[in-house]
């Protein structure tokens, strides 16, 4: 069985730093893509960051690049979100999802986690 578990958020003013966690078993992790996708209430789910499984390159959405890291340690079959000087737009719920192949930034991922809430104060 597949899991994904996102750990990691919580309540944090704005500037402030987090870093989300995805910790991922039941499935060959190293061989799989992995995104970080983010819902503010009322809002559509939307991408954030993903990182395929070479770790060649990173993919970012606009309004997070320079601000947010994401990185994979296959050994431990995790990958981390890094959310620097976190502002107030960046309240959500984040869930980690992973898939095999196909346009990371694309929403039709194989797998999802529950997610995580993220809560930044102004």
């Amino acid at each position: 069985q597949v899991k994904l578990v996102e750990s990691g958020g919580g309540l944090v003013q704005a500037g402030g730093s987090l870093r989300l966690s995805c910790a991922a078993s039941g499935l060959t992790f190293s061989a799989y893509a992995v995104g970080w996708f983010r819902q503010a209430p009322g809002k559509e789910r939307e991408f954030v960051a993903a990182i395929p499984w070479t770790v060649r390159n990173t993919y970012y959405t606009e309004s997070v690049k320079g601000r947010f890291t994401i990185s994979r340690e296959n050994a431990k079959n995790t990958v981390y979100l890094q959310m620097n000087s976190l502002k107030p737009e960046d309240t959500a719920v984040y869930y980690c999802a992973a898939r095999r192949s196909g346009l990371m930034m694309n929403n039709d991922y194989d797998y999802w986690g529950q997610g995580t809430q993220v809560t930044v104060s102004s």
